[in-house]
């Protein structure tokens, strides 16, 4: 009598109430009861269910369904408390399990405790306790989250899930461990369906061959490729590449760089700067334009070169740079210009064409081509050459005359990066201002012959020997004029000469208009809009921290809702 009882009131419950709670909402429904008692003293108001052999008990609230063996619910708040096995089914795509549970009916809202998971797609989020408003359809915890897919595991002290995004936002602490990389982040936003993730605050990605540093980024975990902004750095090939945004790709094995970048090439002890550069990994090189500039070590000097155009490629045993167009190098006791310039590591020889012009000291050399010669294992320069119509000149230092030398060829030898010895051969002439012991002036040599042998001290002509029947006379200064004192081809251009690393640059390097990069030069982030451009974008990415939903009061009056390589020197930037 006393079952069928039961069962008569179990039935009166399921199918007499009132459809509606007393603030006008739909009420939870009592799919199955099992086991009904009432305990006024413990749940004053509740009904309590405890599941039975049959099965357990069953729940139902506008299209979500709750499965628990146990259940304390207060028809009259249409609230329930589920205990033990919990779980939660909403539609096709989302379910959740747990052992305790407590869902609000009327504002929607459930939060779950120990051994929370929930499983979305081919996602699923495992935590300890985790919030739930199905008005909004999103997910929070604060109490340590772990994300798992097929191959990805993302974890998060924090973070909160957009269901109809499939987006996933973590808020502190951010892990996400591949076989291929792991990324770290102090926050970031990562997408289900495209496996995209944006990172916000620094951040690191350690792959294979690769480390990305940034505080602003996008990352495609499924083809590892990037974009980076504020502070981005990759470590790449033996390479540190630096700048305002950089671009990476795993499977092309490029890497590029936009805005105030610095190529530091650690094993060859190179530096290259500009504001556009790429690097290729698998044909070892490097290109850089935009006030571009290449800074290599010389007898513990730095050496600086720019060109529109700079190219470094090769390994580090056969390694060439080539620079194009306006080419202009510097290094204290040097410098020069071209239009083209060719320097092998392997070779030790750097090739000076198109109109060439090189200053060593108070000489200036010209000529159709310049060879400059190191020695490979000293790496000191050795020898210097000026093929076809070489011609040098210096300002006479007690005079307002030039020293002249000109021939086809020139040949010079360095010691201590000082040019001591030069020869000059085939057709050479002489226009030489002479001074006594006492430096007064003595004549002008004007003299040709088949071949000259120039010695120099500290820059200067000390010493000269003409080969070969030599024919010259040694003017006084009246009997010369003026017109005669210069060789034919001749030309001053000290006014060109390069006297620190910053006159290498011309007014348009200095002047060059850099591309806006959003996030960098203004206060917008492209990151942000690219993330959904078709939806609303969410207010919350840019937070350092979100809060969980604006419900008060969800639970039990004392339960609130509350958000809880290196060589022995090193390049030295003067």
């Amino acid at each position: 009598m006393k079952k069928i009882f039961i069962l008569f009131f179990l039935v009166q419950i399921a199918f007499g109430q009132n459809p509606t709670s007393k603030k006008g909402e739909t009420v939870i429904k009592i799919i199955y009861g099992g086991d009904l008692k009432v305990d006024e003293n413990k749940y004053p108001g509740a009904k309590v269910f405890s599941k039975t052999e049959t099965g357990q008990v069953r729940f139902e609230h506008e299209g979500m369904d709750l499965w628990c063996d146990r259940a304390v619910l207060f028809q009259d708040r249409n609230w329930v408390k589920a205990y033990g096995n919990v779980f939660i089914q909403q539609g096709d795509s989302v379910e959740m399990s747990s052992e305790y549970i407590e869902y609000d009916g009327d504002t929607k809202l459930a939060v779950s405790k120990r051994n929370v998971r929930l499983q979305n797609t081919d996602m699923e989020l495992t935590t300890d306790t985790l919030y739930f408003d199905r008005n909004l359809q999103e997910a929070y915890f604060t109490t340590k989250g772990v994300v798992k897919d097929s191959a990805t595991t993302l974890t998060s002290i924090e973070g909160r899930y957009f269901m109809e995004k499939n987006k996933y936002q973590f808020l502190k602490d951010v892990k996400i461990t591949n076989p291929e990389y792991t990324v770290n982040s102090t926050q970031l936003d990562y997408y289900t369906d495209s496996k995209h993730a944006y990172m916000y605050g620094p951040s690191t990605i350690k792959g294979e061959e690769y480390t990305i540093f940034c505080k602003r980024g996008f990352y495609n975990t499924i083809t590892e490729k990037g974009y980076f902004i504020k502070e981005s750095r990759i470590d790449y090939d033996n390479r540190i590449i630096n700048g305002d945004s950089l671009y990476f790709e795993k499977s092309t094995e490029f890497a590029s760089a936009t805005n105030n970048i610095k190529i530091t090439d650690t094993i060859n002890n190179m530096i290259l700067k500009g504001h556009y550069g790429e690097v290729y990994k698998a044909k070892d090189s490097a290109f850089i334009t935009k006030r571009a500039v290449a800074i290599s070590l010389v007898e513990e000097d730095s050496m600086y070169i720019h060109g529109d155009r700079l190219l470094v490629t090769g390994p580090a045993e056969n390694r060439v740079i080539r620079a194009y167009r306006n080419v202009k190098f510097f290094k204290t006791d040097m410098s020069g210009k071209c239009d083209s310039l060719f320097a092998d590591n392997k070779s030790g020889i750097t090739k000076m064409v198109r109109n060439p012009i090189l200053w060593n000291g108070d000489s200036q050399m010209t000529g159709d081509t310049i060879f400059l010669i190191s020695n490979v294992k000293t790496e000191k320069l050795d020898s210097l050459k000026v093929i076809n119509n070489a011609f040098i000149v210096q300002k006479d230092t007690l005079g307002e005359g030039y020293n002249q030398v000109k021939g086809k060829n020139l040949y010079g030898k360095f010691e201590d990066n000082k040019l001591y010895e030069v020869d000059v051969v085939k057709n050479t002439e002489v226009v030489y201002f002479m001074y006594n012991d006492k430096n007064e002036f003595i004549g002008i040599d004007k003299t040709i012959c088949s071949a000259i042998n120039l010695t120099l001290n500290e820059n200067q002509i000390e010493d000269i020997t003409f080969f070969t029947r030599p024919d010259g006379i040694i003017y006084p200064d009246k009997d010369l004029p003026k017109n005669a004192r210069k060789l034919r081809g001749f030309i001053w251009r000290g006014d060109e000469r390069m006297y620190s690393k910053d006159d290498i640059f011309d007014e348009d390097d200095n002047n060059i208009i850099l591309p806006v990069i959003r996030g960098v030069n203004n206060a917008m982030d492209p990151l942000e809009e690219e993330q959904n451009p078709d939806e609303e974008k969410d207010k919350t990415v840019t937070k350092a921290k979100a809060i969980p939903p604006k419900k008060k009061k969800v639970f039990e009056k004392k339960k609130k809702l509350v958000a809880q390589p290196k060589s022995k020197a090193t390049v030295k930037e003067q």
